[in-house]
């Protein structure tokens, strides 16, 4: 009898690349990371969906915001973060349809905002109709899909954990890969995964495989999708034991990942490569990373750490400005929301953000960050990071949901909620508003060199350069008025305040700025 064929749309998708609806720099402005789930409940299910998304495309755009990037929305077996995909060319029911995405690449362009989606290339969930037709026969052909071994080879360790499973256990039953039951002696038909047994690794030397993901990738390109953020494409191939992490075959691919979305006009790729982000930056492996380890300097110069303002000031002298900056996202292990890694400190949370908005780089804001939201107490694993959107006062769900909010309503929902601070011309709303527009109005801002960068103690300065216009920007991380002594200025030329967060003296060329602020120049040659 002849094996099962798996239901999965896996048919070839030529590339059918149109005009991009975008303004040629879009790419260049801010991001927001919105985790569809948490966002915005439309219908009233407890789940936020792409209905609700499309409602808020209004707030998104008062802020400035110019791109989105969303996790993933394909059809996954997790029901919450949507890693552990079942079908990487379907929509998640409970977020909406193919239609509902048509719909949201439509009304985003409208406003001039691009939308770029996770795309997960390593694995899937073990529900995925290729892994179970795999698992249902040992002769089964689509056992080349994914990396089997009969014996578990020895000595693997990743994060603690041995990726090799056997088979027979059904390990995605048992839960945490470290405290797996143990296979009896001589136990046959292993499977390897890396982040689990419930996502089995997709066998990626096989040109089948990876030509699927290409075609899907071209599935959502042809539809008008912008681009992707590609997740963990440093563990594409492993190779044994020691030499698993972040492979030559891996970047490789990566390039070929790039290539294939960078052929449509105006697309944008941004990867995840924790261990080397810089190397996966560089085009000639993915063109653009996020600056994993960077995004601690933001905070800790915020709370009066001089040697981070000192990174501060020399990242971006040798670092690709097409790295992507952030202070914190969907991953806990990168740090808790914002509002607790300062203490709820309004004055730090307004320099850390600053920081990222107005160096090089992509800067991707995470969906709450922008009204001061708090992480969610007491919760395990990446929850605390992915509450529901605070978007008012209402008691129950922070207005995500009648059904109540999302994992968890934000302890200071009450105070930090969009409706309060679009009412109140100084909130951090309207800070990140201010800051995301001079970057939206000055080129050297979002797409200018890294030049003349100092850090004087708590004092922070460097200008962005493109063509003829020059940005100085000073940041006084100190809790007393101190001077800036910036460097490189033209001879006979007088800055030129755009902006300042703070009062400072009338003299603005004195460059005194007062504690804890942030002052803006154009330096007119």
């Amino acid at each position: 009898m002849a094996a099962p064929t798996p239901a999965f749309d896996r048919s070839p998708q030529p590339m059918q690349a149109s005009a991009s609806a975008l303004p040629a720099d879009w790419q260049h402005g801010v991001f927001m990371e919105i985790f569809v789930r948490a966002y915005q409940d439309s219908d009233g299910d407890g789940i936020g969906d792409l209905k609700g998304l499309i409602s808020r495309l209004d707030d998104l755009q008062a802020l400035g915001i110019r791109g989105l990037w969303l996790m993933p929305i394909t059809a996954s077996a997790d029901h919450d973060h949507g890693y552990a995909t079942t079908d990487h060319r379907a929509v998640e029911p409970a977020y909406g349809t193919l239609a509902d995405v048509d719909t949201l690449l439509r009304e985003a362009h409208r406003r001039g905002i691009g939308v770029v989606m996770d795309y997960v290339v390593n694995h899937a969930s073990y529900q995925h109709p290729a892994f179970q037709a795999a698992i249902s026969d040992p002769k089964s052909p689509w056992r080349d899909w994914f990396v089997f071994s009969e014996a578990a080879p020895s000595g693997w360790r990743i994060w603690d954990a041995n990726p090799w499973y056997w088979l027979p256990s059904r390990p995605w039953e048992h839960g945490d890969p470290k405290t797996q039951p143990p296979a009896p002696a001589g136990a046959k038909d292993h499977f390897f995964a890396t982040f689990g047994p419930h996502m089995p690794d997709f066998n990626l030397r096989r040109p089948e495989v990876f030509d699927y993901h290409l075609d899907s990738l071209r599935f959502w390109l042809n539809r008008g999708l912008d681009g992707f953020r590609l997740d963990a494409v440093p563990h594409l191939i492993e190779n044994d034991a020691v030499r698993w992490n972040d492979q030559p075959e891996s970047r490789a691919l990566t390039k070929r990942l790039q290539d294939t979305i960078l052929a449509y006009p105006n697309r944008f790729v941004v990867c995840e490569a924790t261990a080397e982000p810089q190397a996966y930056g560089d085009p000639a492996v993915c063109g653009g990373a996020f600056a994993f380890g960077y995004q601690h300097h933001f905070v800790q110069a915020a709370k009066g750490e001089a040697a981070s303002v000192a990174a501060l000031a020399s990242y971006y002298r040798s670092a690709s400005p097409r790295m992507a900056t952030f202070t914190s996202s969907h991953d806990i292990f990168a740090g808790l929301r914002l509002w607790d890694q300062v203490g709820g400190d309004d004055a730090r949370y307004r320099l850390a953000a600053a920081g990222y908005l107005l160096q090089p780089g992509t800067p991707f804001v995470y969906y709450g960050e922008e009204v001061g939201q708090a992480s969610l107490p007491s919760l395990p694993g990446d929850r605390p990071v992915r509450g529901s959107m605070s978007w008012s006062a209402e008691p129950g769900s922070a207005g995500f949901s009648p059904r109540g909010p999302y994992n968890g309503r934000a302890p200071n929902a009450d105070t930090h909620h969009l409706a309060a601070q679009r009412a109140d011309p100084t909130s951090l709303w309207h800070f990140y508003r201010q800051l995301i527009g001079l970057r939206n109005a000055r080129a050297s801002l979002a797409r200018g060199d890294f030049a003349h960068s100092s850090a004087d103690g708590l004092v922070l300065a460097f200008q962005r350069r493109l063509g003829s216009e020059r940005t100085l920007v000073l940041i006084n991380y100190g809790t007393s008025t101190s001077q800036a002594r910036p460097e490189g200025l033209p001879e006979g030329v007088r800055p030129r305040l755009l902006w300042r967060s703070a009062p400072g003296p009338a003299d603005a060329g004195a460059f005194m700025l007062a504690p804890q602020s942030v002052a803006v120049f154009a330096i007119d040659g």
